[in-house]
């Protein structure tokens, strides 16, 4: 049986600062254990019932969205890990001649991983298989919303690790609470600004750093050179999977007015070649996913009954069955900014259309709101793309394309003020559980030259020495 959350953070205290640092074999090993899980049949097969219990999300989705991503890092773990694992040399001045300096990545000791419900198991072992490349204990308490797939994460977990090394810590708001009470080396959270900010402040006490990835509005331009027929399909699909509930997701689409038509009538179609082309409904497709609880349901009620009270127009969708959780992709047009659905992050498939005619107009929009965690761009005119880069923070940026943000492990991951602090996948996500330790090795030489007593001399030397920099 698992004891309470301060025992096991006083036995992996204990273990890491005894143990010292592992080599990467004994990381790599502890990494390629998750893997191997996951490579199961019967370990996929209960994956696939959990998912589908939480979100009704399909089989294909659970290994593209969930399972695949995961398998992708290990695998760039495996391949990059020995070469992240070695002293990192760094050039030397000249006043430092004589010394070799290099930078040791060392673990960070016991960090806390705090996961969301969206993407359950992905957002929680992504995280987890990196910071046990970097050396760590880990505490992970996935969410409570998920909770098929929290019981999965934590039955996982338990078979793979002593709970010295890896525990998984189930429960609500008040379980966070008691682990953010700990003095943890490094928090790593995934979640809405509202909450990171609570994060933020209760590791400010222990002076704990952090990795915060957030969400916000992120914003969809198209503009007059897009291919609409391409752009409006890709986006149908980015803003249905996982039924919009993603932090990467488009939020809103800012479109130039002369390809709002055409993208409407595209949207349509694409939503119904995706997942209605049999006729009977997008609530009957076995490939769309549905809203994660009666809360979240309600929340984006609210949200399209606020807009279309204050005068937005249903272009297409607005079918919600609540005993279902189900909503429709959904499109509305004649937007304001007073509207609740562009005041918060709609974390499910409600699409706002603006329209602009001058292209500084779309810069304008933008800035109404906090840095985005991503910026979409579909345009075949490099002015254009460059401008709407320009000026514009955003965590990433995906350009005739949407969903790619969280793809390339050679890129970091992660917002910009609201929408995040740090970086994750690949080598940025190793450095975030490390401390970079720098080291300066003196092999030969000395400075003794310009102890005291300072005379004309020394002060000549050390003069001489700055100005040769």
């Amino acid at each position: 049986m698992q004891p309470d959350i301060r025992t096991i953070f006083g036995a992996q205290k204990e273990k890491v600062h005894r143990k010292g640092s592992l080599d990467a074999k004994e990381r790599l090993e502890r990494v390629l254990r998750i893997d191997s899980y996951l490579r199961d049949e019967k370990n996929l097969q209960d994956l696939y019932e959990a998912l589908y219990n939480d979100l009704r999300k399909p089989e294909v989705e659970v290994i593209a969205t969930e399972v695949g991503v995961i398998q992708a890092q290990i695998s760039y773990i495996k391949k990059n890990l020995q070469k992240w694992d070695r002293d990192h040399r760094v050039s030397t001045p000249l006043p430092l001649l004589g010394t070799r300096s290099y930078i040791r990545y060392e673990p960070k000791g016991v960090v806390l991983i705090i996961s969301p419900w969206n993407f359950p198991l992905n957002l929680s072992l992504v995280p987890l298989v990196y910071a046990l490349a970097a050396g760590n204990a880990v505490i992970l308490k996935p969410s409570e919303i998920s909770s098929h797939t929290s019981a999965y994460i934590r039955k996982m977990i338990t078979e793979l690790f002593r709970w010295n090394e890896v525990a998984v810590v189930e429960g609500d708001a008040t379980v966070a609470t008691k682990l953010l009470e700990l003095p943890f080396d490094h928090i790593f959270f995934t979640g809405s600004p509202r909450v990171g900010k609570i994060i933020m402040a209760k590791a400010a006490e222990h002076l704990t750093s952090v990795t915060l990835e957030l969400g916000g509005k992120s914003p969809a331009i198209i503009d007059e050179t897009a291919d609409i027929p391409r752009i409006a399909r890709r986006l149908a699909w980015a803003k249905s999977i996982n039924c919009g509930q993603t932090c990467v997701t488009p939020d809103h689409v800012i479109i130039h007015d002369s390809k709002k038509k055409e993208f409407i009538e595209e949207f349509r179609s694409s939503i119904t070649e995706l997942y209605n082309r049999a006729g009977t409904g997008t609530e009957h497709s076995p490939d769309y996913c549905r809203i994660i609880n009666p809360h979240h349901f309600q929340r984006l009620g609210s949200l399209y009954q606020d807009a279309i009270d204050k005068g937005a127009h249903l272009l297409t969708g607005g079918n919600f069955e609540e005993d279902d959780l189900f909503i429709a992709p959904t499109l509305l047009d004649n937007i304001s900014e007073d509207m609740s659905i562009m005041q918060e992050e709609i974390f499910g498939p409600l699409l706002p259309v603006i329209t602009y005619n001058d292209r500084s107009e779309v810069k304008d929009i933008i800035r109404r709101h906090p840095d985005p965690l991503m910026l979409y761009i579909a345009s075949d005119d490099r002015k254009n793309i460059q401008y709407f880069m320009d000026g514009n923070p955003a965590g990433g940026t995906v350009i005739n394309d949407y969903m790619l943000g969280y793809s390339n492990p050679n890129l970091p991951f992660g917002g910009v003020s609201n929408s995040g602090m740090g970086k994750s996948l690949g080598f940025h996500c190793f450095m975030e559980f490390s401390n970079k330790r720098s080291v300066i090795h003196r092999k030969w030489g000395s400075l003794d030259m310009i102890y005291p007593p300072y005379s004309d001399r020394v002060l000549w030397m050390v003069r001489s020495l700055y100005r040769w920099m």
